[in-house]
């Protein structure tokens, strides 16, 4: 049995590598790196099927150094410690650092994480780590120090095209048939920028046919409705359907919600995926209509973690009703987003003094937290004073919605500040 397509079209050398031009294009920043002979630890960040892998593996052929590699899902601290032994009797004065490359980084725990900084400190290995996930979250912060970040993009349709034809014509296999590309829309639609979800869906479609293949839109789509690989959780899919997952709560419809649910569950999805964009949905569409939606979809999260599959489907059915079934408002998310563009247009406005502490005599005559008053000495717990910058004194980011919740929460500013927050 021959290698997947996807393999069998891997490039071998820079030259053969498709899109990322902004970084090993002329005047990119690792074609520099490469052609000098020497590169720095970095972390690529890029979507599924944009080439981190493969990039990884040119370089270290350019460069002629030994090449290391280890997946976040499987390896251990004790793989880590073993593979930066070997890469210290690979190390030859004056040569390259032996590249150790880590395969979703993002997974790798917090101690998986600092077994690395010594090696890649003290250059015993050059790390290059894979993301599709932001690692300014993901991965811990004296590594990311240590490492530059470069970002990969999705795959552009004329990238994508060439690598179609590319494969009709050259590979070994795609050869044998007589392959007419008639429709591509499909094959793009599907891949979502993805090289190798393209490749394998190209597989599927040609492997089913005869010697004589004619692609067309209505041949992929049929191909992939037909087949279990239609829902690929890192393609094109995979955004659709939780898309319509969040869409389906943000409306109310708790059919549609558990429907796509189910499909999500069927196709193999994460369930940390899922549970994240539940609690995203809670803070983002329930919010302050439903404060509880948020404190029950991360109890669902926290389930998940502890229980796993098949049962973890419960806790998320359980969360997935109960925010398509509240109350919505989006007034807490409009309202940070209103404060930040109003941060982005006036900058670094000073506090008030009365608002500032004064934890030193000198800070005292300065005036600092002089005038402040502390709202618990007055009746109802509040007194009207100036929190904003006097720029910004008499600013509005927050309006409250007509859910039953934020009623109350809308007399509750109004008894307290008048007319400030008459709508």
């Amino acid at each position: 049995m021959s290698e997947p397509l996807a393999e069998r079209m891997r490039p071998r050398t820079l030259d053969e590598y498709v899109g990322q031009q902004h970084l090993v294009g002329a005047g990119g920043v690792l074609r520099k790196m490469i052609d000098a002979g020497r590169i720095s630890s970095f972390i690529l960040w890029g979507p599924p099927g944009v080439g981190k892998t493969t990039l990884a593996q040119i370089i270290a052929n350019k460069l002629q150094t030994p090449f290391y590699t280890l997946s976040a899902v499987t390896s251990g601290v004790k793989d880590v410690r073993e593979v930066i032994e070997k890469a210290k009797g690979n190390r030859f004065f004056n040569s390259a650092s032996p590249i150790l490359f880590i395969d979703e980084i993002h997974r790798f725990s917090k101690s998986q994480q600092d077994s690395l900084l010594g090696a890649v400190e003290r250059g015993i290995v050059t790390l290059i780590g894979a993301t599709t996930e932001n690692p300014s979250f993901e991965v811990i912060r004296p590594l990311l120090s240590r490492c530059q970040l470069y970002v990969l993009k999705s795959l552009e349709k004329e990238d994508l095209l060439r690598l179609v034809n590319r494969a009709i014509s050259t590979d070994v296999e795609l050869k044998k048939k007589h392959i007419e590309l008639k429709e591509s829309g499909a094959l793009l639609r599907y891949s979502g920028g993805d090289a190798r979800k393209l490749l394998n869906i190209l597989d599927l479609v040609v492997e089913a046919a005869g010697d004589d293949v004619v692609i067309t839109d209505e041949l992929v789509e049929s191909r992939l409705q037909t087949n279990p690989l239609a829902y690929d959780k890192d393609g094109e899919m995979h955004y659709d359907i939780i898309s319509a997952f969040i869409k389906s709560i943000r409306g109310s419809d708790p059919d549609a919600a558990l429907y796509w649910l189910a499909r999500m569950i069927a196709g193999g999805e994460d369930p940390q995926f899922i549970a994240r964009r539940l609690v995203i949905s809670a803070a983002e569409d329930v919010g302050l209509a439903n404060p509880n939606a948020l404190l029950l979809a991360n109890a669902a999260f926290d389930a998940v973690m502890k229980i796993g599959w098949p049962e973890g489907r419960i806790p998320l059915a359980e969360a997935t009703v109960y925010l398509a079934t509240s109350p919505k408002s989006n007034s807490a998310y409009l309202g940070v987003d209103a404060a930040l563009a109003k941060v982005r247009e006036t900058g670094n406005l000073s506090v008030p003094l009365p608002l500032r502490n004064a934890p030193t005599k000198l800070m005292a005559e300065l005036g600092y937290h002089d005038g402040y008053k502390y709202p618990h000495d007055y009746p109802g717990h509040f007194t009207a004073q100036q929190y904003l910058p006097d720029e910004l004194k008499d600013a509005r980011f927050w309006f409250g919605q007509h859910s039953a919740a934020e009623e109350k929460l809308n007399k509750q500013m109004k008894d307290c500040w008048g007319d400030r927050f008459k709508e």
